[in-house]
């Protein structure tokens, strides 16, 4: 099976280049799951949502689209008033549901989760949180899934800091959802948020449950390329290739190849 994983296109700056390029790339490759972490747009604006839908239309089906901390208005006259009394009515207009959407495949179960925040009782509300609900429902979809399935968890956050990661998340509640997540068996979990494509193992249960970043395909690079990252899932392993874009191409960037739970 082969995802596609992006996030931060951040519409409204996006790189006008890379985003056409990385449609017609992902066309070609024909992948049976396209899935975007959050941050569609830069400042949750109706044009940049219609700008995403638009684009995003013209991808293959399926896909699993879960918002980021920019998907809720909060810039511009009256844009803080909807942002207070309905901050994901564009986000779910477009997209349906901000959270909880499940998506099964051969051999793949996949379950999101929305970890970005309207408001907090922090001065910055791009940082990442993980309600008691939404891991007691997520942990209920991880064992539900069918056995020998990759179960794969999406959300815009990464729930753990990524060690020398260009930016932080700070996560509340991140560190006990990523422990229940890999307790539940996960497999995988996506997010995008820093800009910066990663892989790297959660220290919890046998160390093979993989936290994936995604870079970004908007001009706010921080450290790469804009890119995404093409995921294939094998029977034994999960390979992860970061892409490029320069040239007018898509080239790759890294690689990594880690070893699936029997």
């Amino acid at each position: 099976m082969k995802l596609i994983q992006l996030s931060d296109i951040h519409f409204g700056g996006e790189n006008v280049e890379a985003v056409s390029a990385a449609g017609a790339w992902i066309r070609a490759a024909a992948p049976d799951l396209v899935v975007v972490a959050g941050d569609l747009t830069l400042d949750g604006k109706a044009s940049e949502f219609d700008a995403a839908a638009a684009w995003l239309s013209a991808l293959p089906r399926p896909l699993l689209v879960t918002p980021g901390n920019h998907d809720t208005p909060f810039v511009g006259p009256g844009e803080l008033w909807e942002r207070f009394t309905h901050p994901w009515r564009r986000f779910c207009d477009r997209f349906g549901d901000e959270d909880g959407a499940v998506w099964r495949g051969e051999g793949v179960t996949v379950t999101s989760l929305n970890t970005a925040r309207a408001a907090q009782l922090r001065w910055n509300w791009s940082k990442g949180a993980v309600a008691r609900n939404q891991m007691r429902r997520v942990v209920r979809e991880l064992e539900a899934a069918p056995v020998g399935d990759l179960r794969v968890v999406v959300c815009h956050h990464p729930l753990m800091e990524v060690l020398g990661g260009p930016m932080t998340a700070r996560v509340r509640g991140g560190v006990d959802a990523a422990n229940r997540f890999v307790q539940a068996g996960a497999d995988v979990i996506l997010s995008g948020h820093i800009h910066l494509p990663f892989v790297t193992a959660l220290p919890f249960g046998d160390g093979r449950t993989q936290a994936i970043g995604s870079g970004t395909l908007s001009q706010r690079e921080r450290g790469a390329a804009p890119g995404f990252n093409v995921i294939e899932v094998e029977p034994g392993c999960v390979r992860v290739q970061a892409l490029a874009y320069a040239g007018g191409d898509f080239t790759a960037w890294r690689s990594w190849a880690v070893d699936r739970r029997t």
